[in-house]
């Protein structure tokens, strides 16, 4: 059993647990305020272990199962060290790095929380596009070449945030999605001229 698998199952537990005792999620739940006034850093990464409904949950463990095999194929194969550690340390790191945005937006905003593994999901969508930038994807049955969907799904990211809208952590969303194009390149700095040469290789 991989990595991905395991924390599938871990991430699933935990959320269905939150489902029926609410307490769990307000103590553990993603609250800018709480970390900075409170000092409750386990916040950090907690918050990535729980959801808020069904389909929030499935939704990400499918996207997560969908692309994790395909990532750690690729970091086995270009970055050093053990390909399950390296995963580890990159989903954990991304589940915080994702959420630094909304923690200096929001730090002092007590009403505002946030629960899902959305932005470390994201990190290993895009670090699957960083490696195989044509990949095609499945956007409601429509395929669609990785790097396009990559692109519009940033600028979505970005218009949402923006407007503030609705209660879904389009912050989160972008910035995981950044991350995970930036951590293989950090530790493998050659990967950005390879995928440059991947674009440049279709015209």
């Amino acid at each position: 059993m991989n990595i991905a698998i395991i924390i599938i199952i871990v991430i699933c537990l935990i959320s269905i647990a939150g489902f029926s005792q609410p307490e769990l999620i307000y103590k553990y739940q993603f609250n800018a305020w709480q970390i900075k006034h409170r000092k409750e850093y386990l916040r950090w990464i907690s918050h990535g272990f729980f959801h808020g409904s069904w389909m929030h949950l499935l939704i990400n463990m499918f996207v997560l199962w969908s692309f994790s095999r395909a990532v750690l194929f690729y970091f086995m194969r270009s970055l050093p060290g053990n390909s399950n550690i390296v995963f580890l340390l990159f989903f954990f790191s991304a589940i915080v790095v994702s959420s630094i945005y909304s923690y200096l937006k929001e730090k002092d905003n007590y009403n505002y929380n946030a629960i899902g593994a959305s932005g470390a999901v994201s990190a290993v969508v895009f670090a699957s596009i960083l490696y195989d930038p044509f990949r095609i994807i499945y956007l409601y049955f429509i395929p669609v070449p990785g790097i396009l969907l990559g692109i519009g799904y940033l600028i979505y990211s970005r218009v949402m945030s923006q407007r503030n809208t609705d209660n879904i952590g389009h912050d989160a969303h972008f910035w995981g999605a950044v991350y995970g194009f930036v951590f293989p390149i950090l530790l493998n700095p050659s990967l950005l001229s390879r995928f440059f040469n991947e674009l440049i290789s279709i015209f």
